[in-house]
């Protein structure tokens, strides 16, 4: 997703919050470098394509129904105006298909293609469907069939290097269709007849070139432009290169373009894919610049995915954001970028009204030439300065990004204040939506900032700033499947560099979003080689992290035994450390699994110690929910009476802790217990206190579980997916359908469900981490 573009248009299941690798909202037009809204020629190449969409294919002449969606496609070197001609199409035909239009870039700027399933994730996230993290090719293009089942939805696949690229991409709706852009035909994707472009017709060729240099000149000298029609070779990219050096000089005649281009030879490596015109045009146009405007278009060529704005360029090149905003618009307007377009703030009233800042794109029939021109004139060590420069914006902005969440603390604002202004967002809103717009390229530049192997300062810091401000703004779920990605990339530079410590951090990052998925036994599987990886590194936190995270797969596995005893290690490893709160916590985990395998004597230990525990810290919330599971586990065992006392001083320690909701919760767990030693009076009242105390509680709405994943390791690429900690969430309270049953009438059955609100007091014992369900 970080080498790709994925638009939507029109699509009414996908809401914009759901949209993360989505890059604008409408049809996007772009002709071929043509002034924005502008298309000449390639008028019998339209009909064709309109009458291949209807044309009756082989199955339909073998009787068969379509299995598939009709696949157009548009075949061309770069620079030949394939993609402006997709476009063009897909704009006529867009009210023939009301689900809307999906576009997708099937290679890089680097010119490797985009894997597979890296695309049908961003083209799942565009559709608005459920995204799982960390799922295979198969699964995620499986997702991406159902999601277009029953729709009429245009997809656009620019650039494909092949058909293995797009046969996996193709619904099996037949009401969609598929136009795809390549260099040559897709052999294996059937029924597929190539639109094979060549040179625009002299006419559109004169028209195109005279829409940037104007119409005087062009008219007064139609064969001088016509020469320079036959030296672009009619090719749209070299005529609108053409175009721009002459709009850029006009005191220059057509005639003189026409000699300069039939004296001209690409030089070497500038000749580029799309072949020696657009080689010639490039030199020509690139040649001509000054120095310092020349030095930083070829630096552009370090922008990851080919996205640059002016941070970007102002960091790349050394200079003030003023002036790179100008220099892209001169750039524009000279041919050398395209304008990606501006698009209205999703959500009237919730988001930012400020319009976003403009973003431009190295057309990737251009990227070579321009890579080539950056190492030829650029010393080794200026590449890797500017590189590092981009990098540290990069930072920077994701850091003001993450901080805008954050204005309740008072250092938090104290640092965004320090920043300068151009870095910082007025509004949260405003801050999502340039994450969420710049996404393609700020993965990208997760994987720049490591392309050499190395995780050094740097990188981690990206790598980190770009976790926590995708956690902190999208949350944990939706983030999820960028976060994959993220941790698999650190995962991966890790075990090239041997460096164990960041290795077990990236696995444990993984094996929680593994567990969040379902995917229990692969978070096993990683947790294990986590706990490797942190005893090699000797690092005490992550190898308690991955004990306990191992015990916790097996808890969600079913495996009491095994979940008891890695508790039990883990434990043991705290208590060496005297670490206080992590004692509390793991034996309130070892009460929960000790209560699941129905071992009352040891979860009954347990639960004292947690309770001890939260006693000593103080913590008198998780001191009443430890004394309320303990009051469970002593029911369960047979001693009513017994579990009467420990329910009596739960009520008295959530009384003194002040909350009021954990009091309601305690107090019917007490009536239950009531209930079962024949008081019926006394339960009842308990059970109209414990109304009493929901009604005057104040509401809880958005709140997050209480246990989730762990914090991050040192060193760790990332922050934690939640927080944790503390007894919290340890402890359950009465058992929903057993207390309906007990329940006199419908205010008690309302009451009890209104106390089970609170995570912590619906879900009964927690999993540690990851997602884990109780079974």
């Amino acid at each position: 997703m970080a080498e790709q573009a994925v638009e939507t248009g029109g699509l009414a299941a996908a809401p914009p919050e759901r949209r993360l690798s989505a890059m604008g909202t409408g049809v996007r037009t772009r002709q071929g470098g043509a002034p924005a809204g502008r298309f000449v020629g390639r008028g019998r190449e339209l009909k064709a394509l309109r009458a291949d969409i209807v044309r009756a294919g082989l199955d339909t002449l073998s009787g068969r129904k379509t299995p598939r969606s009709r696949v157009l496609l548009i075949a061309g070197r770069p620079g030949s105006g394939r993609t402006a001609l997709a476009e063009e199409l897909v704009r006529r035909l867009a009210g023939e298909y009301p689900d809307g239009v999906v576009r997708a870039r099937l290679t890089g700027v680097d010119g490797e293609p985009v894997p597979t399933e890296r695309t049908a994730r961003a083209l799942l996230t565009a559709l608005g469907a459920p995204v799982p993290a960390g799922a295979g090719e198969d699964e995620l293009t499986e997702a991406l069939r159902g999601a277009l089942d029953g729709r009429r939805v245009v997809l656009l696949y620019d650039d494909a290097a092949g058909a293995e690229q797009v046969d996996p991409l193709l619904p099996d709706e037949s009401a969609c269709l598929v136009v795809a852009v390549s260099r040559g035909p897709l052999t294996g994707v059937p029924d597929v007849r190539p639109c094979t472009l060549g040179g625009l017709d002299v006419a559109a060729a004169v028209d195109l070139l005279e829409g940037y240099a104007g119409p005087t000149r062009i008219t007064c000298d139609p064969v001088a432009a016509a020469c320079v029609v036959e030296e672009c070779g009619g090719q749209p990219a070299a005529l609108v290169l053409v175009g721009g050096w002459l709009a850029a000089r006009p005191k220059m005649s057509v005639v003189d373009v026409a000699k300069r281009l039939r004296e001209l030879t690409p030089a070497e490596g500038h000749e580029g894919v799309g072949g020696r015109p657009l080689g010639r045009a490039f030199r020509l146009a690139y040649e001509s610049l000054p120095q310092t405007p020349a030095r930083l278009l070829r630096l552009l060529a370090l922008a990851p995915a080919g996205l640059v704005d002016a941070h970007t360029t102002s960091a790349l090149a050394g200079c003030s954001l003023s002036a790179a905003q100008a220099a892209l618009e001169e750039f524009t307007a000279q041919g050398f970028l395209r304008a990606e377009p501006a698009e209205a703030p999703a959500g009237a009233g919730t988001r930012s009204c400020e319009p976003p800042a403009p973003q431009y794109r190295v057309p990737g029939c251009l990227a070579p030439m321009l890579r080539a021109a950056l190492y030829e004139r650029e010393r080794p060590a200026e590449v890797e300065l500017a590189r590092a420069r981009m990098l540290e914006r990069t930072v920077r902005q994701l850091h003001s990004c993450r901080a805008i969440t954050e204005t309740g603390d008072l250092a938090t604002r104290k640092r965004i204040a320090e920043l300068p202004r151009p870095l910082r967002f007025p509004t949260r809103e405003a801050a999502e939506e340039w994450l969420l717009a710049r996404l393609p390229s700020l993965l990208a530049a997760a994987r720049l900032a490591a392309w050499d192997g190395r995780l050094d300062t740097l990188a981690r810091r990206l790598v980190s700033a770009l976790t926590r401000a995708l956690t902190a703004h999208l949350g944990a779920e939706r983030a999820a499947p960028e976060l994959y990605g993220l941790h698999q990339l650190v995962l991966d530079v890790a075990q090239r560099c041997e460096m164990p410590l960041e290795k077990g951090a990236a696995l444990l990052n993984l094996g929680d979003l593994d567990a969040r998925a379902g995917r229990t036994t692969e978070a096993l599987e990683r947790y294990r080689e986590a706990l490797r990886a942190a005893r090699e590194s000797g690092d005490p936190y992550a190898t308690s992290r991955s004990l306990e995270s191992i015990a916790a797969a097996h808890q969600e596995l079913g495996d009491w035994q095994r979940a008891a005893d890695w508790y039990r290690r883990g434990l043991e490893l705290r208590l060496t450390r005297g670490e206080l709160a992590d004692e509390a916590r793991l034996y309130g985990r070892l009460g929960a699994v000790y209560t699941y395998a129905g071992e009352w004597g040891d979860a009954l230990r347990s639960w004292r110690a947690a309770a001890a525990a939260c006693r000593r810290l103080r913590d008198q919330p998780g001191h009443a929910r430890a004394l309320s599971e303990a009051a469970r586990v002593q029911e369960y065992a047979g001693r009513p009476q017994e579990a009467l006392r420990t329910c009596l001083e739960a009520v008295e320690s959530a009384r003194q802790a002040g909350d009021i909701r954990l009091q309601a919760a305690v107090r019917l767990r007490l009536a239950d217990t009531l209930e079962r030693l024949g008081d019926r009076p006394a339960a009842d009242l308990h059970r109209a206190e414990a109304e009493r105390l929901l009604e005057a509680a104040p509401a809880v709405s958005g709140a997050a579980g209480p246990e989730a994943a762990g914090d991050p390791l040192p060193g760790a690429a990332g922050a934690p997916i939640a927080g944790g900690g503390g007894i919290a969430g340890l402890a359950g309270t009465t058992d929903s359908k057993a207390a309906r049953k007990r329940s006199r009438n419908r205010s008690q059955e309302r009451a009890q469900d209104r106390a089970q609100d609170r995570p912590e007091d619906r879900q009964g014992p927690q999993a540690p981490k990851g997602g884990l369900r109780n079974q």
